[in-house]
């Protein structure tokens, strides 16, 4: 299915939550572009989402009830999917049956935030369908957007790499104190810990720093994966008790805790049979200055680093009184007052900016991003293997049989 090119983009939200936010903060630096509807299941998120859009600039923007009315209004070009882990098989089997009964109105691409799945299984399910229903896709891995990674790749691939050869380690570690909203902190809703909700931002910034520009990720075959996990802090009486009491009874890790440790080797082979490695960490037990993401890019004789907390702005905050916390300073920022380092625009550093502004422009031309549904089966193939790998105590290669039917150890109920 071929789409003219557009003027601008009207794009509807599946989802009005915290990661709503900062797409719609994002967006503000987009060109082309119109949030026209937000759909979430309960009314104040979605009242609220609207209303941030049109202040913002980004309208006119409607609340609706349903995606269905969402779609028949005729004002919505594309969907940015932001909706719990646990509901985005059964939107993507609506929107291909809406399509397929021609009532999905000017729809002509979805873009789902990651992880695309919460197993193979369900990733490669996601893929059928929106092939099926002959829309365009895109994964929104916001990480690979970022600024440092974008500029720090270009360079070394530019001037490092015809002196000595190709970078053959890429790092990259995300941590914070733990996420927004009780359904990411469940196993059966989220899909695991924060191996699956984290590692796939790294992973899949790894694979696109080792991967030489102007090249499908694909030329790198993924070979093995060794990986273990933990739960550090959470499952502590003491933690345990204070998780649900932020989070809700159902969010009970004295009894069914998920992983909030998690790190992850995977080896990839190049098309030259070169032996590549991402080295991966992510955490949801680490108190610091906020959320904390770190990368580096080896090659024979260089070496690239970023850390986001590295900001360039602090401010000192003394005195006594309560506050409201320093969320808006840092995201996760666990701390009120001293030495604060301030992300002074958190959307671009993360590569909300980019991100958005990337996928705006290939679905307003009518073509199909880089970044895609395959992008997003590719990275959940990567996650089962390493949670297998966790779960075996061993290294588990790609070409083993039962990846497509693995589901984590911790989400299963026999376990």
């Amino acid at each position: 299915m071929t789409f003219p090119s557009r003027d601008a983009l009207r794009i509807g939200f599946v989802g009005a939550g915290f990661i709503a936010n900062f797409h719609l903060e994002a967006l503000v630096a987009v060109r082309n572009v119109q949030v026209a509807g937000i759909f979430s299941p309960r009314a104040e998120p979605r009242e609220a989402a609207a209303a941030k859009a049109e202040a913002l600039g980004l309208g006119p923007c409607r609340a609706f009830g349903s995606i269905e009315a969402m779609l028949a209004s005729g004002e919505v070009d594309a969907l940015w999917l932001l909706a719990p882990n646990s509901t985005r098989v059964e939107t993507m089997r609506t929107l291909r049956d809406l399509v397929k009964a021609g009532k999905a109105g000017a729809l002509r691409a979805i873009a789902c935030e990651k992880p695309l799945a919460r197993t193979l299984a369900e990733a490669k399910e996601m893929l059928a369908l929106v092939e099926e229903a002959g829309l365009l896709h895109g994964y929104l891995e916001n990480q690979l957007f970022m600024p440092a990674v974008q500029r720090g790749r270009e360079i070394v691939w530019r001037r490092a790499v015809p002196e000595s050869g190709r970078p053959y380690i890429a790092r990259a570690a995300e941590e914070h104190s733990g996420p927004h909203e009780p359904w990411f902190w469940q196993a059966d809703e989220q899909g695991g810990g924060v191996l699956l909700d984290m590692m796939c931002h790294s992973v899949e910034v790894g694979r696109f720093l080792l991967t030489p520009p102007g090249e499908p990720r694909t030329v790198l075959t993924p070979v093995s994966a060794t990986a273990s996990v933990a739960t550090l802090k959470w499952a502590r009486p003491e933690y345990a008790r204070k998780l649900q009491a932020q989070m809700g009874a159902e969010v009970d890790y004295s009894r069914r805790p998920a992983e909030d440790f998690a790190r992850g080797l995977i080896q990839f082979e190049d098309s030259d049979g070169n032996e590549l490695m991402v080295e991966a960490t992510t955490s949801w037990a680490y108190v610091g200055a906020g959320l904390r993401l770190s990368l580096e890019l080896l090659g024979p004789e260089y070496a690239m680093e970023f850390n986001s907390l590295g900001s360039g702005l602090k401010v000192f905050l003394g005195g006594e009184g309560s506050r409201r916390g320093g969320e808006d300073l840092v995201e996760k920022q666990n701390a009120e007052r001293g030495l604060m380092p301030v992300i002074e625009d958190e959307a671009a550093t993360y590569g909300y900016v980019h991100e958005n502004r990337h996928f705006v422009e290939a679905f307003r031309r009518g073509d199909m991003p880089e970044e895609n549904f395959s992008s997003g089966v590719d990275v959940v193939a990567m996650l089962m293997a390493l949670y297998r790998s966790a779960e075996l105590g061993r290294t588990v290669r790609f070409d083993e049989p039962g990846l497509l039917e693995y589901v984590p150890q911790v989400v299963r109920r026999d376990t």
